[in-house]
């Protein structure tokens, strides 16, 4: 297991409950240690989408992580069952795990479910803090959403009303579709937090999104973005 510092594992996730759902048995052993690093206490495990729905009905866990593909079609059972959790237990916050990029899958997620969800490639665990960072922001009610996912949807929607928007803007609404925050974004492109407002204070503007709270508009922004919204 890599070496993680002392700050993540004491982030403010004790006590919080944790689902996992992968057929990896491998996978699974490994997710379960880096939960339970990061506070979470792991209270049932599932290799399917029936065993991870009935296990989220039984333990009504603040988190799930699931794998887009299970048994027994191999296909988008993860998907569905994320799907459901966020409808009929909207306090469940879902995290899904892919082998590749599916973009449509966290389209469908994002679609009607603009907090407490992420999607990321499984590499993603090896980066051990930084798996944790998008755990406990997914479990806080924030988004976490690949990179190589935000950089595929780049180039799909690259000849649309998102034109108006300058190479630095595309860049900040990128990384505000990972998730990230103010502060985090200013970290990722080594600038100022008052010049990432004012970053966002245009695009906001140029993508003509209605006067609204600032959370709700920046949530506006990036499901154009997906294309989702």
């Amino acid at each position: 297991m890599p070496d993680v510092s002392s700050a993540v594992v004491a982030g403010g996730t004790a006590g919080r409950s944790a689902v996992i759902a992968e057929d990896s048995v491998l996978l699974r052993i490994g997710l379960v240690k880096v939960l339970e690093m990061a506070g979470f206490t792991v209270v049932a495990e599932a290799g399917d989408a029936e065993e991870l729905l009935a296990a989220v009905a039984a333990h009504r866990p603040d988190l799930a992580v699931v794998d887009v593909r299970m048994p027994p079609g191999f296909t988008d059972e993860g998907v569905r069952a994320a799907l459901s959790i966020r409808r009929e237990r909207p306090g469940t916050a879902v995290l899904m795990l892919s082998q590749y990029v599916e973009e449509r899958y966290a389209a469908d997620l994002l679609a009607t479910h603009t907090s407490g969800v992420g999607y990321l490639l499984k590499q993603r665990v090896a980066d051990v803090e930084e798996f944790i960072e998008a755990l406990r922001r997914v479990a806080d009610g924030g988004t976490a959403l690949d990179p190589q996912v935000v950089a595929q949807l780049l180039v799909r929607r690259a000849s649309d009303p998102m034109e108006r928007l300058t190479g630095r803007e595309r860049e900040v609404l990128a990384l505000m579709a990972e998730g990230r925050s103010n502060a985090g974004i200013a970290a990722q492109l080594v600038v100022s937090e008052s010049a990432v407002a004012k970053h966002i204070n245009s695009i906001l503007t140029k993508l003509d999104l209605p006067v609204a709270d600032a959370d709700h508009r920046r949530v506006l922004a990036v499901l154009r973005f997906l294309g989702v919204g």
